[in-house]
This record gives structure tokens, sequence and C-alpha cells, in this order.
């Protein structure tokens, strides 16, 4: 007979100081290859923005009076404060994440109501979605976009197989989605609204929640996207001067397009070489903000522009491997809600700047001058990368895996081998005794 199998340890088997021990381990666990390159990918995004808003933005921000250097010293002082956030959130368990997250919502939200209803708000053109309180302004919307991308996996995660049924998919999801469109909506800025909207609707998608209940929210969807662009008489100029007619409210509404394609047509090949642009010298409004890959096109030429295209298309297939490799509902739903908002805020801007969408004010993720969008965006691939991280051989359950290799996952995590039956001892061979 063999023998028994040993119980399987539990941490209620552990002593105190062993499970803090082993939480201490967890805490400061190693990130896998995976993760260490998704890191750089994000890291060298960073840097590579740092070094075009100083060129970009260096003719303007003297002009200001803030000297060569103001927008980059701001710009740098929020990409050192982001990555720090991004590195603490890779380390924090997840409830910590998602306490933060519900908090950081409401937080958002309500600065959001304060901008639209007091004298806080600030405002650019037709938005009203910046707050300045004292010397600090930021936009909450970037913090409902944080919060809202969380607390979809939180809540798409759990009890997937309700998901299927629409109305109870409605009561989990339209209290707490409504209200933060809403609010964005009601400060006027329509492209962080679409943003908002596509990455809500690949949350679902990743749930795994029915193609014709995304249909018809896809169909709302776009009907309202409609009905608020055409609220505004800046928003139809656009529209109208992006299919080849004028607008009566601002003649130059092409100005800012056209010297966008004016710089990347001098830009060629290879570039008129880093500094060099002519477009910044107040041709190109918002040249290291929303137009900043204008600006790259011209400095760096064709070569540049695609080395932008193809860091964006290698975070995508990083984090789509993420998607298609957890088992894990909330990792998947998360993840791939931070993919659609990075990849197809990019994909805005990139086309804006190209004309092959009307003109958006949204960002390029990492690399455009804003504070509060880039601390979003770092803060939102931290979250990521805590799930990426190796955890130690030694769970909290106390399991042992013997030969789990970081390589069987691309996250890194060891998984546990399937359950197989003990195999039976060899028989022993008696010899018969000599006479």
């Amino acid at each position: 007979m063999t023998a028994p199998l040993p119980p399987r340890p539990t941490a209620s088997t552990g002593s105190g100081p062993r499970r803090i021990l082993i939480r201490l381990k967890e805490g400061v666990a190693l990130p896998s290859a995976f993760g260490t390159l998704l890191a750089a990918v994000v890291l060298f995004l960073v840097v590579f923005g740092l070094v075009m808003v100083l060129s970009a933005s260096a003719v303007e921000s003297y002009t200001d009076g803030n000297g060569f250097f103001g927008r980059f010293g701001s710009q740098g002082g929020y990409a050192v404060l982001g990555v720090v956030l991004m590195l603490i959130v890779a380390r924090l368990p997840r409830r910590t994440v998602q306490r933060v997250a519900v908090v950081v919502l409401v937080l958002s939200c309500v600065l959001q109501i304060l901008a639209l209803a007091t004298p806080l708000g600030v405002k650019i053109g037709d938005n009203t979605n910046w707050i300045r309180i004292g010397p600090v302004a930021g936009q909450p919307s970037e913090g409902i976009k944080l919060g809202l991308v969380i607390w979809l996996g939180m809540a798409l995660g759990r009890r997937p197989e309700e998901l299927q049924d629409w109305r109870l998919l409605a009561k989990r999801v339209l209290p707490v989605v409504a209200p933060s469109l809403l609010l964005v909506v009601l400060g006027g800025d329509l492209g962080t609204t679409v943003v908002m909207a596509a990455f809500t609707l690949g949350a679902l998608f990743f749930a795994g929640v029915r193609l014709k209940h995304l249909g018809v929210v896809l169909g709302a969807g776009a009907f309202a996207a409609v009905l608020i662009a055409l609220s505004s008489a800046t928003r139809r100029g656009r529209i109208s001067a992006f299919f080849g007619g004028t607008s009566a409210v601002n003649p130059d509404v092409n100005w800012q397009v056209d010297n966008a394609h004016y710089a990347l047509a001098s830009g060629g090949l290879w570039g008129v070489g880093l500094g060099n642009s002519h477009a910044k010298w107040s041709w190109l409004p918002s040249a290291d903000t929303d137009f900043i890959f204008a600006v790259i096109g011209e400095e760096l030429g064709l070569i540049g522009a695609c080395v932008v295209l193809l860091l964006f298309a290698l975070l995508a297939v990083l984090l789509v491997r993420l998607v298609r490799s957890t088992p894990d509902p909330v990792v998947r739903i998360t993840t791939g809600t931070v993919l659609v908002w990075l990849l197809f805020q990019a994909f805005v801007n990139i086309g804006v700047v190209l004309g092959l969408i009307p003109t958006l004010g949204v960002p390029l993720p990492f690399i455009s001058a804003g504070g509060t969008a880039l601390i979003a965006s770092l803060v939102a691939m931290g979250v990521v990368l805590s799930y990426t991280r190796r955890p130690p051989r030694d769970r909290l359950d106390g399991a042992h895996v013997p030969g789990a290799r970081s390589g069987a996952d691309p996250t890194g995590a060891a998984r546990t081998p399937p359950f197989r039956r003990p195999a039976r001892p060899a028989p022993v061979r008696r010899w018969p005794a000599r006479r």
C-alpha cells in the first residue's frame, strides 16, 4: 500500500510570524521578465516624451516668460511623480488598489462638479475640464478615467455568468458609468468622452458580454456622440472643415491641421534634426500637447514617427499577451480596458494629426505634455504591472510547486500543476532462494 498523501497546508497552519514573512515576500516580489519588458517600453516612451516636450515647448515657454526649460521642468516633475506612483502601485495588493481606485473615482467626480459649478473651474475654449486650487491645476476627468478603468475590472470580473442578462448588466454598469460620462460631457470635453466610451465598450467585450448587447450599446453611444458633436458651433465647424467646408465661428479652423501637415511634409524621411522644428515657432498651436506627433515627424522624420508607432504596437502586443494568458477575469478585463484606453487614445491623437478624423483634443499617451494625463496613464500601467509580478514559491496557502519555472507563463507566475494520481510503486521481484 502507498503512503497517504500529506494534507495540503493552509495559511492557518503556519505561525503568525511565518504568515507575516510570506506577505513581506509577496510585497517585494521581483517582476517577471514579461513585466520588466513592459515597464521598459513605458519608461522609454516617457523619456522620449520628455525630450520631445523640451524641443516642442522651449520657444513658447520662453516667450511666456518661463524660460526655455519652464514647461519641460514641470513635465519632468510630473513624470518623476508618475513613475514613483507606478512602482508603488505595482507592489500593492489587489484589494488595496481597488479600494483606492473607488476613492479616486469619487474624489475626481467631486472635483469635476466643483469645476463645473464653482469659480474654481478653468475654461479653455469650449471646455470646462480643468480645476485650479491655489497654484495647483489639473484635469479631474483623468482621475475619472483611471478610477473607472479599475472599477470596471472589479465590477465585471465578479460573477461573470450574470453578464449574459442585459438587465443585470445594466444594473451593474450604468449607475457608475453613466454619471461619470455625464460629468465629462457637461465639461464639454468630447475627446475624453469618446475615449471613456471606447474603453467602457472594451471592458464589456473582454468581460464576455454578448455581441448583440454590445451592438446596442455601440449604436446608442454613436448616436449620443453625434448629438454632442452637433451641439457646439465650434465642433460643427471642425466637422465641416474635415469634409472640406468652412466654419463661420472660426474661419481659421484648418490652421492647426494644415500646419501639422506642413511639419510632417518638411520632415521627410530623416527629419530636420532634433530641436530644429519650424512649426513650433508659433505656427502650430498645441505643439507640445495635442499635436506633438507633428513635431516628432518634422524633427525625426518618417523614421522617428514609425519608431513611435512601433513602440505603441509593442505595448499592444504585450498587453494582449497578458490578456490571453491569464485565467483571472479581473486581470483580463482590467488589462484589456487599459489596452483600449491607451491605444485608442494614441490612435485618435495620431489620426487627428494625419487628418484621418476631425480634430479632437486628446494627448498622446506618455509623450504629450500634461501632468494629470501622464500620471493617470502611469498609474494605470502600475496596476497592470502588479498583475505581472512574480509571486514567491511559498504562497500564503503554503503550497509548494516543485519545478515551477517563470517561462511557463508570460506573466512569470508559477502555475499549479494539474492533479495526478500517485504512481504505484514498482513490484519487488523476489528471486527463489538457492538450494
